[in-house]
């Protein structure tokens, strides 16, 4: 604890935080229910981030303290149990509610302990109690079954007895006091080290701790499924910006740089059936050996994009959340490999990231910030940040930020001057 005086009356612990506001934000939440529509995903957004912003207003900070601290940590770890000894496959397997007693007896547990568990599940709103130690299953706990879904879970609780990418964030206090609360600079020396006393970096840790490296990449597939896409109706204009122009008979269409299992490209694609493209997914080794049911189109490549790019004026250089895990001087090398490939006037640069407003920023995109800090000594941008990153250090020339809206992901697209 700091030195400063403490000048906070005591009695606000068990005042609500904002109780003034609540009748404004009822009212709104009135109005957008009064809207709400299965296909306007815009006003379910806004009616969530109402309804989050009335448990704030109307919580005491002891309740969110206990909530935060207790119920939230011990809601993840029991999550993630069950994920591991199928307890969520059970519930889904059929229809209608289950005893305690069948659930222990089917996923080889002890009836008395999971009870415990499950009730909490339950009491936290993700299982619906029937009656004592009987429950059924909810859409969440159906969706956990997914393993795009439940893959966040098990890379951040475990594998082993390692605590995961979690017990980064439970010694960011630790780790910031050791290191006089400055920016971490190095992705090799940096939280992550500090939590699993290693010399490795995140990729090389879960790569070395299976099976955290396939569930990471999983996460990743997760964390991107149901979102809107940049190739998606109302986004970036991919007729206009990229089809307009493309010589199919010299190069790829699209190099998807870092591409991972190939979930972006796969989803390209699927939006230009017709269209004669040829479009690479480059990876490590690792990942690319996991990659199965790509397009015809799409050619799985191995590629270190710390080396020179092999695919040469391909009509677009695509990467998906790849620049915020390195350090600015290490992104200018990524970038000076991907310009030194890219025809000047022809190629494009198209950066599928976050772009961090100035202010009323999404908790998503802050709590990803917060995390690329903690794991790799990294970033989520500002828009001045790229600015400077991409045109003043790199030499590109921004032409256009598409997207970018409630949490939701820009596509930053550059080209070469000539």
């Amino acid at each position: 604890m700091g030195s400063i005086e403490n000048t906070v009356d005591p009695s606000v612990i068990l005042q609500p935080n904002d109780l003034p506001a609540v009748p404004s934000i009822l009212s709104s939440i009135q109005t957008l229910g009064d809207n709400l529509d299965s296909n306007d995903d815009a006003t379910r957004q806004s009616l969530l981030a109402a309804a989050r912003a009335l448990v704030v207003a109307l919580e005491k900070p002891r309740e969110t303290m206990i909530r935060q601290c207790w119920a939230e940590n011990a809601l993840a770890s029991v999550i993630s149990l069950g994920v591991e000894s199928g307890i969520w496959e059970f519930l889904a397997s059929s229809s209608g509610p289950k005893t305690v007693a069948e659930i222990a007896a089917a996923t080889n547990t002890e009836a008395a302990f999971i009870g415990r568990l499950l009730k909490h599940v339950a009491a936290m709103g993700y299982l619906i109690e029937t009656a004592s130690d009987t429950y059924e299953p909810t859409n969440f706990t159906n969706a956990l079954t997914i393993p795009i879904l439940n893959a966040g879970y098990r890379v951040f609780t475990g594998p082993g007895n390692t605590g995961g990418l979690g017990k980064c964030v439970l010694t960011l206090p630790s780790y910031a006091k050791a290191t006089g609360y400055k920016t971490p600079k190095s992705m090799l020396d940096g939280n992550l080290q500090f939590a699993h006393n290693t010399k490795l970096n995140m990729f090389e840790w879960l790569m070395a701790h299976p099976p955290a490296g396939e569930c990471f990449n999983l996460h990743m597939g997760g964390y991107a499924h149901g979102r809107p896409r940049w190739f998606g109706p109302g986004f970036y204009p991919v007729q206009e910006r990229l089809l307009e122009g493309y010589d199919s008979t010299s190069s790829a269409l699209l190099v998807d740089i870092g591409g991972g299992l190939g979930h972006d490209a796969n989803g390209f694609l699927a939006t230009i059936p017709e269209v004669s493209a040829h479009v690479v997914v480059q990876d490590l080794e690792p990942v690319i050996s996991q990659i199965k049911d790509l397009d015809s189109r799409i050619e799985p490549a191995v590629y270190d994009f710390h080396t020179e790019q092999p695919v040469k004026e391909a009509r677009a250089y695509y990467m998906h959340s790849v620049l915020h895990d390195w350090p600015d001087e290490v992104c200018l090398s990524i970038l000076a490999n991907i310009k030194k490939a890219m025809k000047p006037g022809y190629s494009r640069l198209l950066i599928n990231e976050n772009v961090i407003p100035d202010t009323k920023a999404h908790w998503e995109s802050t709590g990803l910030d917060v995390l690329m800090s903690l794991l790799l000594s990294s970033k989520e941008r500002t828009r001045v940040e790229w600015s400077k990153l991409l045109e003043e250090q790199a030499g590109f020339k921004i032409t256009g930020i598409y997207g970018g809206y409630s949490g939701v992901e820009s596509l930053i697209e550059c080209i070469v001057p000539e």
